[in-house]
């Protein structure tokens, strides 16, 4: 599977001028390569409307929301969208696609979202998901936290210890 390189100047282009906050990708007739199929400023529902019923896609999301304590923030997502009523070659094709496109864009800080349905896109949804993708990269980057089930937790020997390796 490759990926054109509009893929990746398209998503470049959204990470670092914000004149367009989504790329939908598509499979080229092979189903050998991701191409862009659209780029632009999108609502949340005009995105929705851009993927088709019943035919897969992945699309780079910037995601607005606001955090809980009502600091706005973005986060960018990758979906994958893979339609109940797509023919399963397709629907294989472009889990490919997805390897290979999160693969070229690694390091890029992206928050992987898979749907089959309109509902698992749904605004709400989204940012749920963003919000406790930011909590968990906050807790990781002060360091001596564990996350467990989607909790927080001090190691035994409060903040900035270490955690205790003796067996009890």
């Amino acid at each position: 599977m490759t990926v054109d390189d509009r893929c990746i100047s398209a998503f470049w282009e959204l990470k670092s001028k914000r004149d367009i906050n989504a790329v939908i990708y598509r499979l080229n007739d092979l189903l050998n390569s991701c191409v862009v199929e659209h780029e632009g400023n999108l609502t949340h529902d005009e995105l929705l409307l851009a993927l088709p019923a019943n035919e897969p896609r992945l699309a780079i999301y910037d995601l607005p929301f606001a955090t809980e304590d009502g600091t706005r923030q973005n986060k960018v997502l990758l979906i994958s969208w893979l339609p109940r009523g797509a023919i399963p070659q397709y629907k294989a094709a472009y889990g490919h696609a997805h390897a290979a496109l999160k693969g070229t864009l690694d390091g890029s800080h992206l928050l992987t979202v898979r749907s089959a349905k309109a509902a698992d896109l749904a605004y709400h949804r989204l940012v749920a998901r963003a919000r406790t993708a930011e909590q968990r990269r906050e807790i990781s980057e002060h360091g001596g936290f564990t996350t467990s089930a989607g909790q927080a937790s001090m190691p035994a020997g409060g903040p900035g210890t270490a955690p205790s390796t003796q067996s009890t």
